[in-house]
């Protein structure tokens, strides 16, 4: 982790307001932001912990534990909202306890006219997400649904 982070720090090195950019790179490289990141980050930054610490639990993108295998982003923004992303987040979360799958939050898809939308691993968008078209996405991935 320590070279991961170091060559974070250079790519970095002197630009004002560096925390965010630095915060989405660790993340992007480990797929999270590990608690004993933190003070390293602080002292690279010349911040407090508690400084960086509050930046990474005040944006829900960041993750402070491991994800699982595949990661399913489930809108809740209003649009999908109206369209039943509650109710499909519920049934999300009953059908992958204690699948390998990291269920989150996500406000935006920018497929509002056609949800409730889901997002599998940041790469594959699905549209018009029912729990049955659910269900048959996460047998693709080999998950539990």
């Amino acid at each position: 982790m320590n070279t991961t982070l170091q060559t974070i720090f250079v790519k970095h090195k002197g630009v004002a307001g560096a925390l965010l950019p630095i915060l989405h790179d660790v993340q992007h490289a480990l797929g999270y932001v590990p608690e004993d990141a933190v003070p390293l980050i602080a002292k690279e930054l010349n911040l407090s912990r508690a400084e960086v610490h509050g930046v990474i639990t005040y944006y829900h993108h960041f993750r402070q534990t491991p994800p699982g295998k595949h990661v399913v982003h489930v809108c809740c923004a209003e649009a999908c909202q109206a369209n039943g992303s509650e109710a499909l987040a519920a049934h999300a979360a009953k059908r992958l306890q204690g699948a390998d799958v990291t269920l989150e939050p996500v406000y935006c898809l920018g497929l509002c006219s056609i949800g409730p939308n889901i997002q599998i691993d940041e790469t594959e968008l699905h549209a018009q997400v029912t729990p049955k078209k659910f269900d048959s996405l996460m047998k693709k991935l080999g998950e539990k649904a």
